[in-house]
């Protein structure tokens, strides 16, 4: 093997190196009790703020369900890209409305109840 090829070998293998460490490291790091109490309390407050919010945010909710219903894409490509779908999150607010309204994201998560988060995140996060 040449001086080049392998070079080019470790180059592909360093990224996968990390992505391995990662998937070992993160699960632990996460199962930690103080980041759990964190997580929890995360998830409390965003609970809560999407109950508040709910009111006054529930008709994009049930715009949100008619064009899934009934597959208008038109309508769906309006709305905001913001997500945690493996969390069961889909925001169902206009495209920026971040800075336009100044919300934050908002939805329901996967048991059906009202949140309201902030940032998004990767879908294989």
């Amino acid at each position: 093997m040449t001086v080049t090829a392998r070079k080019a070998a470790v180059r592909q293998h360093v990224p996968h190196s990390a992505f391995a460490e990662a998937e070992k490291v993160i699960p632990f790091e996460l199962s930690d009790p103080q980041v759990q109490e964190v997580r929890a309390r995360i998830e409390a407050a965003e609970t809560q703020i999407g109950r508040e919010l709910c009111a006054r945010l529930q008709p994009f909710q049930d715009r949100y369900a008619d064009a899934v219903r009934d597959g208008d894409a038109g309508q769906l490509t309006g709305i905001c890209s913001g997500k945690h779908s493996r969390w069961g999150r889909i925001c169902v607010l206009d495209e920026g409305h971040e800075t336009s309204m100044e919300e934050p994201h908002w939805g329901h998560n996967s048991e059906g109840r009202p949140i309201a988060w902030v940032s998004s995140a990767p879908d294989d996060w």
